[in-house]
């Protein structure tokens, strides 16, 4: 479970870098438009984010 666990957050940093190491510019102008965005919208975002992990984590776990 724990090297399961350590994998799941190599592979979300590896992602998550992958953007700013790539394309700087383009990560800039993302963050810059989030900053601009009303709390609702950022937590719409966040939702939506968990929802697709949790069936994505579903989909993984009852295929298997």
């Amino acid at each position: 479970m724990g090297a399961t666990l350590l994998t799941a957050i190599a592979l979300m940093l590896i992602l998550e870098g992958s953007l700013p190491l790539f394309a700087p510019a383009l990560w800039r102008e993302v963050f810059r438009y989030l900053t601009d965005m009303k709390d609702g919208q950022i937590r719409y975002l966040g939702l939506s984010s968990v929802l697709a992990g949790i069936a994505l984590l579903c989909l993984l776990v009852f295929w298997n």
